[in-house]
């Protein structure tokens, strides 16, 4: 054998036992199939895969890029679904633990890479096309629901990206709202102008099935698969199978106190004698202009770590700082599971058990809103209620099996994050990844070289 061709075989040994350990990472063992095209690439050599090339002799300028192009496109797109992602923070509900405009290191490896859902798709998008709102990808191929093994599990604490679990249907017009609370938020109004002088009053509920209509007929709707829904980034609080409430903001998990940490903020009132407080000052303790509120000439309304909140009780001009919270019982119609059965707001929330898949519960009209959408949007079920009868897939039911794990997120800015408290539960086969580092960070408010901050570069996320 001569040097040439033994070369071709190492070369092809190594390439196949590396596609060997994947497909077997992958577990779908159709794939080895593909050691064939291995064997022709270093070999054989009878096809030419990179058939906008010639094999043979030289290319022009534009072909070479060309070729560079696609196999970086290639290169990336594999080492995003299987490896890492970058993802940047795009609001302040995780602040001051992430602040808007950091970059972040988000690795597929931690709790293991999904295969795609929709595998045909726009490279580097993830549900609209480049400088329009076209969809980036087809439905053409579509795989079912798959993960592969990582290297750990979700824990309490966790910073977790995920799809936003409520973006299956987005309204075009209003895509920063759920679909579902314009449909519930119709509803209310429909309500509101029906009960005006109405000694029979009607609850919102009465009117969803007018309200989806109305929106439906209003609207561009797009539906999206799991994949494609809009990337979020928040603190999984609740693992499956622990029960979850929080009393006048503070977080309790199975019973017991979840300290806040240093970076989570709460909106606080505070009252000065009459002056201001320096802009400079708030620039100082990291408050964005964009949160600094007044609601009059000596009252402030600020989003506020407890740091932030001692260091600005110490000014000699306030005379007061306070945090604001909802009173218990005070039902907020935007709060999850969206019935008066459950008289919930953000501050004042639960006791509510997190699904752990395999477990069985009971189910009645009284608690179906907590598992409705598991049941019939996550789990794929025909879900029917009738009067004070359940019918699952055509049958009564009085309990359900859930075939998932489901997490419970919230978002560190405590009042200013739209999280699980809003659209309840996440189905596992939502989890993407968890953030490792942040690899830049940009301040939106800043110009020139200070908009970088150069501190938070390389800082791990805790």
């Amino acid at each position: 054998m001569d040097q040439t061709l033994k070369g071709k075989y190492i070369r092809f040994g190594i390439a196949a036992l590396l596609y060997i350990l994947v497909v077997i990472w992958i577990g779908n063992y159709w794939l080895l199939a593909g050691l064939a095209v291995i064997y022709d690439i270093y070999v054989s050599e009878k096809v030419n895969w990179t058939f906008w090339k010639k094999r043979n002799g030289p290319n022009s300028s534009f072909i070479e890029w060309l070729d560079a192009i696609i196999f970086a496109v290639i290169a990336v797109t594999l080492i995003n679904i299987f490896l890492f992602q970058n993802y940047r923070i795009p609001t302040g509900s995780m602040e001051k633990s992430l602040l808007i405009g950091d970059h972040l290191f988000v690795s597929k490896l931690a709790y293991g890479p999904r295969m795609p859902n929709t595998p045909i798709a726009f490279p580097f998008t993830q549900n609209t096309m480049p400088l329009s709102k076209g969809k980036s990808w087809s439905n053409l191929v579509q795989w079912p629901y798959k993960r592969l093994v990582g290297v750990g599990k979700v824990k309490n604490n966790d910073a977790i990206v995920f799809n936003f679990p409520a973006g299956d249907t987005v309204v075009l017009e209003e895509t920063e709202t759920a679909y579902y609370e314009i449909v519930r938020r119709t509803a209310r109004e429909m309500a509101q102008r029906a009960n005006i002088g109405n000694p029979v009053p009607k609850p919102a509920s009465f009117y969803m099935a007018d309200a989806r209509k109305e929106v439906w007929d209003r609207f561009n709707l797009i539906y999206r698969p799991v994949d494609r829904r809009d990337n979020y980034v928040k603190r999984c609080i609740g693992i499956p199978g622990d029960t979850l409430q929080i009393r006048n903001g503070e977080l309790f998990i199975n019973g017991k106190l979840v300290p806040a940490n240093s970076t989570q903020q709460f909106n606080y009132l505070v009252a000065t004698n009459g002056t201001t407080i320096n802009p400079k000052t708030f620039e100082r303790l990291g408050i964005y202009r964009s949160d600094q509120a007044m609601l009059s000439g000596s009252v402030y309304f600020l989003p506020l770590t407890k740091p932030n909140s001692e260091a600005i009780a110490k000014f000699a001009n306030v005379r007061e700082v306070t945090p604001y919270y909802a009173p218990p019982g005070e039902y907020n119609p935007v709060i999850f599971p969206h019935s008066r059965t459950y008289n919930w707001n953000e501050d004042h929330f639960g006791p509510l058990w997190i699904p752990a898949e395999g477990v069985t519960v009971k189910i009645d009209t009284s608690n179906i809103c907590i598992y409705e959408r598991i049941i019939d949007v996550y789990e794929e079920n025909d879900l029917r209620v009738e009067g004070s009868s359940i019918y699952i897939n055509g049958q009564p039911a009085d309990s359900y099996t859930f075939k998932m794990d489901y997490y419970f997120m919230m978002g560190d800015n405590r009042h200013n994050s739209a999280d699980s408290r809003y659209w309840g539960f996440v189905p596992a086969d939502h989890i993407v990844g968890k953030p490792r580092f942040i690899w830049l960070s940009v301040d939106k408010e800043l110009t020139g070289l200070k908009k970088i901050r150069f501190k938070r570069i390389f800082k791990s996320i805790k």
